[in-house]
């Protein structure tokens, strides 16, 4: 039985999303909440185990992150009956016993679990991922009380110099320049939208959107417009520096902790399968 689950995190504490053996993780996390609800698999060799739509760095929040996770007849035996009894909506209530393990005031959360459908993959069937990053200059000012959300830089940064410059990476590109190399993976990806405004703070807010991303490449997108809003490079330069398909210091990758994933969207229920498959082949800039 597959179940999805849409999860919610701070990520100020934790290591990031992968379980890492010492380190809090907010998969460590969950899995460990899960175990106690479902105990182990039938072979009692491992406990859940879940598959995420977008692994998040170390310092990297997320009001919309979904995962998965399969669970085998003895464990969902657990969740379907409480007490002797058959559970009204087993996989919807399993959210809240989640969260019940988890405390009162967790720094993650599951906001919904429900049965998934047929030929979901919460990483895989997934069309594209929505970040927000947000960010405070001088003209902003510096709020304590959003220190664990919001990156603060010194100086005022040109908020229009900024959008134009996003505007100028959205399409199928090879994003090399703005990823963190992994071996044998690929940087070709889409950026379906990218753009900066202010909000009624004052505070820079940046809306990215693609595909997917590889490694720590939202950061870096944001880093290079902000080095356009001070001045340090031009909004031509970001088009110039993607198409040498290298690392550079002409930019810093900014923080984590102005960084959350937002939204995950999927096709709908009859394309989980194909679009699955689609996403197992190795991009090209063809598509």
């Amino acid at each position: 039985m597959r179940i999805r689950l849409d999860i919610a995190y701070d990520g100020t504490h934790f290591r990031g999303w992968a379980k890492q053996p010492t380190l809090r993780t907010v998969q460590g996390t969950l899995e460990a909440a899960l175990a106690r609800i479902v105990g182990p698999s039938s072979d009692a060799v491992a406990g859940p185990q879940l598959t995420v739509a977008g692994r998040t760095d170390a310092g990297v929040h997320a009001t919309g992150q979904v995962a998965h996770v399969d669970l085998d007849e003895q464990q969902w035996g657990r969740v379907a009956s409480r007490n002797g009894r058959a559970a009204v909506d087993p996989a919807g209530s399993l959210a809240g016993r989640i969260n019940g393990v988890l405390g009162q005031y967790p720094d993650v959360t599951v906001t919904r679990t429900s049965l998934a459908p047929e030929g979901f993959d919460a990483r895989f069937s997934a069309v594209w991922r929505r970040y927000r990053y947000r960010l405070a200059d001088a003209r902003a000012g510096y709020d304590p009380l959003l220190r664990h959300d919001t990156t603060t830089i010194r100086g005022a940064l040109d908020d229009q110099a900024m959008d134009a410059a996003a505007c100028t990476l959205i399409g199928l590109h090879d994003f090399a320049a703005y990823c963190k190399a992994r071996e044998e993976a690929t940087t070709i990806r889409t950026l379906l939208d990218y753009r900066w405004t202010r909000d009624a703070s004052g505070v820079l807010v940046a809306e990215v959107k693609a595909d997917a991303f590889c490694h720590s490449m939202v950061r870096a997108l944001v880093g290079a417009c902000a080095a356009v809003g001070e001045g340090r490079l031009a909004v031509e330069d970001l088009t110039a520096l993607r198409d040498e398909l290298t690392r550079t210091s002409a930019f810093k990758v900014l923080a984590a902790r102005g960084l959350t994933l937002t939204e995950v969207g999927y096709p709908a229920d009859a394309l989980l399968s194909a679009r699955a498959e689609q996403t197992r082949n190795r991009r090209d800039l063809d598509g």
